[in-house]
């Protein structure tokens, strides 16, 4: 199966990525997230579930830290095969990606539940509503709009609640990007 947005045969495996990642086109580690490690054939210097640190770093057996944050899983398995290519011949590891923890957009104002939203595959506005628990009484449903940092600027993107549930300006209605902040204004 081709990851979402790549043609078939294009990136990294399945045994590379979880399922959910599928969802995710160039998914990029962050901290908090757990990843396996495993190194073929050499069980005791495979790291099995490893968390993601604060500072972007995870800690390997018998090679020490590995910067991850920010790299695609098949980019984390590289730097690993470099680091442990040292110590092992014909070294041959997997990143998998068991865990995101990293990914998150944030939903304020009049929602029932407000808070931050993990991310495990896409979202659209309405979905993350919804995962919001829904609007309270006192949304005002038309001057809804997302804020997204875009070219080092922050954006603000309209979203009209009635106008998408009648089946008008349906393309407010987009998909949510890491980071996002889903504002509902009393």
């Amino acid at each position: 199966m081709a990851l979402w947005g790549a043609p078939p045969g294009d990136g990294p495996t399945a045994s590379h990525v979880t399922h959910d990642l599928r969802l995710l086109p160039d998914y990029r580690i962050g901290a908090g997230d757990v990843l396996s490690v495993e190194v073929w054939k050499e069980p005791d210097i495979s790291a099995r579930s490893v968390t993601v640190r604060p500072d972007g770093r995870i800690s390997l057996p018998m090679v020490g830290e590995l910067l991850v944050a920010g790299l695609t899983p098949v980019e984390a398995q590289a730097a690993a095969t470099a680091l442990f290519a040292r110590i092992v011949r014909d070294t041959r590891v997997s990143v998998t990606v068991r865990e995101i923890h990293s990914q998150r957009v944030y939903v304020i104002g009049e929602v029932r539940r407000e808070g931050a939203i993990r991310l495990t595959g896409p979202l659209t506005v309405l979905q993350t509503l919804a995962e919001a628990g829904g609007l309270t009484d006192y949304a005002k449903r038309r001057k809804i709009y997302i804020l997204r940092v875009q070219n080092g600027r922050q954006i603000r993107l309209p979203f009209d609640y009635d106008a998408v549930l009648r089946g008008e300006r349906v393309e407010q209605n987009i998909t949510l990007l890491p980071g996002d902040t889903l504002v509902v204004p009393r």
